[in-house]
């Protein structure tokens, strides 16, 4: 608990500075009961109670501690002190905007500001095509056209473009999901309030930063402005100790603290994760983890940053940024406990990401297909995850698999890096040995379901297991169909079985 709320030492060029729980049982997660006291109404006296000598209040103002959220919040907002359910006008740091929802905000930053209006910060703006590209889908494209012309009009420095649909790695500037094209580019810094126009804004919490998706309404305003009107979320806080089996990923952590506290559990509140785990886990992983809380309703989602957010940033800004951490007097919402020696594996079963169930317990369940990609299962390291599952077992896939990297970085990753333990093979060559279809443009491609010609999407009713983040129905394609949410892990074993498997089967 300790090393939660001690700021470990930050690099010289920043600026400032028990367990065990069953998988299933509601006895797995504690939270700190509010204390209640009885008031009597009986009445005990009518004479006037003995005054003691009462000394003056010390003087100045009384400062409470914070949460990370809190500190964050405030200092955007140039306060001392906030507290939970205050509303304040908050100063923007990064706005980040793509080509499902950046046409709309734009239409009310000119309706609201003027067609000749200028955005507050040119700099501060970052525009990532990403969702509905490979498509022949004329409106889909025409949005990505509305973002160009913006951004040649406003000369917005951070516009990552793509003009040839034909061959992605044939546009320099061209990157792939917003989410994790936002960290590998390095707008992600702790301290700052980043937004963007999609819900999963929240994955750069994983740097110990404010961050969380608005609407397009919102986004016009902050275009033109800079600032928004935020309301404080109370924080509940996460402690999740222990070394992680090697079986497990944090896509397992975030579905099974989703199905413990309820797909509306932390509703507008700010999930702060901390503990000997999540200090062990790589800036990817606590990506994974941060990008799912709005699966509960969260805000946000919030990692602290330490040495492994620094090492991670290193060659990625020059921006100096100042890190803040929970007071040890910080008020928490409630406190939840995890030991993750004692978890397994898991999938979510349609249609909700809280439908938890143990992998193992779904084994008779026949699929249809794989689907390995989307900004929370197709960073670098989830498809080394799978890699090292389908080298283990030397088997061929028994159902059609489909990998989609989330950036063009990442699809390099996977014809560059080897896989620890193969020999030095990359991931390419094991998907290919495998029977994997070949590794797709990067893109967020079925995640949303999209345009009835992208790529994997799911255009009749069967049965998926994905390492996406929504099962709601028609979320891949659909309507009908059944998605199993699910690791790296879980989705590489299902694909060599033809059935939900439990990784373990192939994982020693």
């Amino acid at each position: 608990m300790a090393s939660s709320t001690i700021a470990p030492t930050p690099p010289s060029f920043i600026l400032n500075k028990d367990l065990g729980f069953s998988t299933f049982s509601r006895q797995s997660v504690s939270s700190i009961p509010k204390c209640r006291r009885t008031i009597s109404k009986k009445i005990c006296s009518v004479t006037a109670p003995h005054q003691l000598e009462r000394k003056p209040s010390t003087t100045g103002s009384v400062k409470t501690g914070m949460t990370m959220t809190e500190k964050i919040l405030a200092r955007a907002s140039e306060k001392a002190q906030l507290s939970p359910g205050e509303n304040v006008w908050v100063n923007i740091d990064v706005l980040m905007t793509h080509d499902v929802c950046g046409p709309g905000s734009i239409g009310i930053f000119k309706k609201e500001f003027g067609q000749k209006a200028k955005v507050w910060d040119r700099e501060k703006i970052v525009v990532i095509p990403d969702h509905y590209l490979f498509t022949s889908d004329e409106r889909a494209n025409r949005n990505v056209d509305i973002l160009r012309d913006f951004c040649m009009e406003q000369n917005i420095k951070y516009f990552y473009d793509i003009k040839d649909l034909s061959n992605f790695k044939a546009n320099p500037d061209f990157k792939g999901v917003c989410h994790i094209a936002l960290a590998q580019e390095g707008h992600c810094r702790p301290g700052e309030v980043l937004l963007g126009t999609d819900s999963h804004t929240c994955t750069a919490g994983a740097f110990g930063q404010f961050a969380t998706g608005i609407g397009i309404t919102d986004a016009g305003l902050v275009f033109g402005t800079g600032k928004l009107l935020l309301k404080v979320p109370p924080t509940p806080r996460f402690v999740m100790d222990g070394e992680m089996p090697n079986y497990l990923l944090a896509k397992d952590l975030i579905l099974h603290i989703i199905g413990e506290i309820s797909l509306s559990g932390a509703t507008y509140k700010s999930m702060e994760f901390v503990g000997t785990t999540v200090e062990s886990l790589t800036m990817e992983e606590r990506m994974t983890l941060c990008n799912m809380v709005v699966e509960a309703g969260a805000k946000n989602g919030v990692v602290p940053a330490d040495s492994t957010t620094y090492k991670y940033l290193e060659d990625k800004t020059s921006v100096a940024y100042e890190p803040v951490y929970s007071d040890q007097q910080a008020r928490f919402l409630s406190e939840y406990r995890f030991d993750v020696t004692k978890l397994e594996p898991l999938v979510a079963k349609p249609h909700s990401p809280d439908n938890r169930a143990l992998a193992r317990e779904c084994k008779d369940v026949k699929i249809d297909r794989v689907y390995i990609g989307s900004c929370t299962g197709g960073k670098t390291e989830d498809f080394v995850a799978a890699a090292k599952v389908f080298q283990a077992s030397g088997k061929k896939v028994k159902v059609p698999t489909f990998l989609v990297p989330a950036t063009q970085k990442v699809w390099m990753d996977i014809y560059g890096l080897q896989v620890p333990g193969s020999g030095g093979k990359t991931c390419s060559q094991i998907f290919e040995e495998a029977g994997c279809d070949t590794p797709a443009s990067p893109t967020c491609g079925a995640c949303m379901g999209g345009p009835g010609d992208t790529y994997a999407r799911i255009n009749e009713p069967m049965v998926c297991v994905s390492t996406t983040n929504r099962n709601f129905p028609g979320r891949m394609g659909h309507k009908e169909g059944q998605v199993y949410l699910a690791s790296p892990y879980t989705a590489a074993a299902s694909a060599l079985t033809g059935y939900v498997t439990d990784p373990r089967e192939f994982l020693q």
